[in-house]
């Protein structure tokens, strides 16, 4: 069995390598071109392409999905099937069409459910308590295609999108081959998505990190874990940005989550106490624990480390610079 294999990111790594430990032939790599990464903006090659190179296995990087020269490529190539995962483009109709079985796309989620371009990080940030890896046929349309196989992934209270990624792709990996086997014997059928119940993970940009304090206390540890490790959220103290990477919700037995801190109302955002390990937050309801941050141009660290060698104050608004400035001068 021919496969031409398209990814890109880490998401995308076991896959490839499943597909390079089982029986397939891999024919060929394609991967978005290599852009400047890290502090010293280097060209550096992304973890598929570097997994690629150490297999030998040819490698190609189109700018676009229809130049010429890589159609003739993978004409050239001949695979039987192409396998996609976490490329991070829509592929063309020529390409769709060019494989004999066809394109199958390894995503990260229980589809219909977050079609797009984040499924993981919105699962997360939704609060779901379980997600998982779809393998589907390829369509024309954004992640629309029929579906082969799922297999559902459990979401801890606790875990990152970063954490259940690395899961996921383990997991998409190994199925991704099983029913690849099944799809070229003939012995799975597709079947199509129920379109009433999609719902939409677009992508996420550096900006939706900016964390609203008068949300509650809950859906900001979701957001916290969702946008783990990219893009992060984040905060501003005394207009200094603070990322934001470790939380905690306070519940009491007495009251649950509590509107607001008992006997001193504060508006969303305020630190309302301050110990030796933690910081504490009001806000829009219920108390969010502050345990690891990442203050501007530093390295995380528990807020405990931040405390010993830093004053701050009860009071203090967390908000971004244009407020704390506002608020400060009121």
């Amino acid at each position: 069995m021919r496969v031409v294999f398209m990814g890109t990111p880490a998401f995308a790594v076991p896959t490839l390598q499943h597909l390079v430990d089982s029986t397939c032939t891999v024919v060929g790599v394609v991967c978005q071109p290599d852009r400047p990464s890290g502090r010293g903006k280097k060209i550096q090659f992304g973890p598929v392409k570097t997994l690629a190179v150490a297999q030998n296995l040819p490698v190609v990087q189109p700018e676009k999905m229809k130049d010429p020269t890589f159609l003739e490529t993978l004409r050239t190539w001949d695979p039987d099937v192409i396998v996609v995962a976490a490329y991070g483009r829509i592929l063309p109709q020529v390409i769709l069409d060019l494989p004999p079985k066809g394109c199958l796309n390894v995503h990260g989620s229980l589809l219909p459910k977050y079609r797009g371009a984040a499924p993981i990080q919105w699962a997360v940030i939704n609060g779901e308590s379980e997600t998982g890896v779809t393998i589907m046929v390829m369509d024309a349309g954004m992640d629309t295609g029929a579906i082969l196989e799922q297999a559902v992934v459990p979401i801890s209270p606790e875990d990152t999108a970063g954490e259940v990624a690395s899961r996921m792709a383990e997991l998409g990996g190994g199925l991704l081959v099983s029913t690849l086997q099944q799809w070229m014997a003939g012995t799975i059928d597709a079947h199509a998505q129920n379109e009433s119940e999609a719902t939409l993970a677009p992508i996420l940009k550096k900006e939706d990190g900016l964390l609203d304090w008068h949300q509650s206390a809950i859906c900001l540890a979701n957001r916290i874990r969702g946008l783990s490790p990219w893009p992060g959220g984040y905060t501003f103290v005394n207009g200094e940005r603070w990322g934001i990477w470790e939380v905690r919700v306070e519940e009491t037995e007495e009251t649950g989550f509590p509107d607001i801190q008992p006997g001193s109302p504060q508006k969303p955002g305020t630190i309302v106490d301050i110990s030796k390990q933690m910081i504490r937050v009001q806000t829009g309801k219920g108390i969010l624990h502050l345990l690891e941050i990442q203050p501007a141009n530093k390295k995380r660290m528990s807020v405990g480390n931040y405390l010993a060698g830093h004053r701050l104050e009860v009071g203090t608004l967390l908000s971004p610079p244009q407020v704390s400035q506002d608020a400060s001068s009121g």
